[in-house]
């Protein structure tokens, strides 16, 4: 259930996290005014992120993916591409993808310009979503 959960809440981390990337240049290439909206936008993003970085850690910790990792070893998991993908690959490349989100959403904060919050949102969220979708396991993901 957990593996499900963690599949449908990706669905509504990409769409905040497109939606807040496509905001934030649109905002930077017409020169608009960083409103609260644009705030709430990419403080959703990170929200939603952040959940799902707590779902997927209950995910991992709770798979079949981890108790093989723990029966065969590490070294095994390492010669194998399908599990380092799984199980090293995809949760260390997403966990600097939130650390990325997050410490844009903070220095965004400390900008004094409108066309300054929407570069750095549109840096640090583009950086992220482009991890976020290279790390996706879809063969994984469209089984379920």
């Amino acid at each position: 259930m957990i593996k499900m959960i963690h599949s449908y809440w990706a669905y509504i981390v990409l769409l905040i996290l497109i939606i807040s990337v496509v905001n934030a240049i649109t905002g930077l290439s017409s020169k608009k005014e960083f409103k609260a909206k644009d705030l709430r936008i990419s403080l959703f993003a990170l929200i939603a992120s952040h959940i799902q970085l707590i779902i997927g850690l209950i995910a991992f910790y709770t798979s079949n993916f981890y108790s093989t990792m723990r029966s065969i070893g590490m070294g095994e998991v390492m010669r194998n591409n399908e599990l380092r993908k799984v199980l090293i690959e995809h949760p260390l490349m997403i966990i600097i993808a939130i650390a990325l989100i997050t410490i844009g959403f903070s220095k965004h904060k400390k900008k004094t310009t409108d066309s300054a919050k929407f570069k750095t949102i549109t840096i640090f969220y583009g950086i992220s979503l482009l991890i976020i979708l290279g790390m996706i396991p879809w063969s994984l993901w469209f089984n379920n």
